[in-house]
């Protein structure tokens, strides 16, 4: 194993005594090796325990590049990365990413196993099970996380034949079967029907309610799909940082419009934005 900082790995503190940082981003850029292009240009973000962060931006302004570096999936081409107190490319990024949970409407699962099943790899980060790996314990985690996210039903049936949203609440268990600290949603409601949307975003306040140390970020291109829980956006435009911050401060007419190049119109309805764009 490479060597490891010597900071918890479940982040770092804060001066002040509030909640620990969790995903803390210093001047981070990346470049694409063969042709220079610019991926990410001067990021610098932090996200603490506890928080509920939106990430927001065009298709290409670098939302994908940037959850993969919280993720441990890749390494900034300049800069620092640190993740739950450990610094990319000083830790072994095979033992920190089983402290992430991530969830990806592309995230390789084999349809034809139990939803138990696939929440059970959840436990060794594989995509097949490993058997010899869940005791009665772990079954019995995989257990109580389908009833927490309201699926015990589907434990024995097929992930393939599970709806869109039914899919989507199996692999959140599946990421939470490793008790993260971080959890990574990357278009976690892409191709959702209207039902499923919005039963995935109950589950997720639901969380946020239950699980008060939990720090969450969601990529997304649509406001609607924010649950009242996010507290905290990040707009990306052409790789870098447009402004980040409080929620009602970063979700205004005036940014989104910046952020999109078109005029947007931004309203709040109980708790859950909406955002509508008429002509250039």
């Amino acid at each position: 194993m490479t060597e490891v900082t010597a900071v918890s790995a479940e982040g770092t503190g804060s001066p002040e005594g509030g909640p620990r940082v969790v995903a803390a981003l210093e001047a981070a850029s990346v470049r694409r090796h063969t042709t220079g292009q610019v991926i990410l240009d001067d990021i610098h973000w932090s996200v603490r325990a506890g928080e509920h962060w939106a990430l927001l931006g065009a298709n290409g302004a670098g939302k994908t590049t940037l959850l993969r570096l919280i993720g441990a999936l890749m390494h900034p081409t300049t800069g620092t990365v640190e993740v739950l107190g450990h610094r990319l490319g000083r830790v072994d990024v095979r033992e920190l990413r089983a402290r992430i949970g991530l969830v990806s409407s592309a995230q390789k699962v084999p349809l034809d196993a139990p939803a138990h099943t696939v929440v059970l790899t959840g436990h060794t980060g594989t995509v097949q099970p490993l058997w010899r790996k869940y005791d009665s314990e772990v079954r019995d985690r995989a257990d109580a996380l389908l009833s927490e996210l309201e699926i015990k039903e589907l434990a024995e049936r097929p992930f393939g034949v599970c709806s869109g949203g039914q899919r989507a609440r199996v692999l959140v268990a599946r990421a939470l079967m490793a008790d993260p600290s971080l959890l990574l949603l990357d278009e976690p409601f892409n191709a959702l029907d209207l039902p499923s949307r919005e039963d995935l975003i109950d589950t997720m306040h639901r969380l946020a309610v239950t699980r008060t140390s939990l720090a969450t970020i969601t990529v997304t291109h649509h406001l609607e799909e924010l649950s009242p829980a996010i507290g905290h956006v990040l707009l990306l435009k052409e790789g870098r940082v447009l402004t980040s911050g409080p929620a009602a401060e970063v979700l205004t007419g005036v940014r989104l419009t910046e952020c999109f190049g078109r005029p947007i119109e931004v309203s709040r309805h109980e708790g859950r934005w909406l955002a509508r764009s008429g002509g250039r």
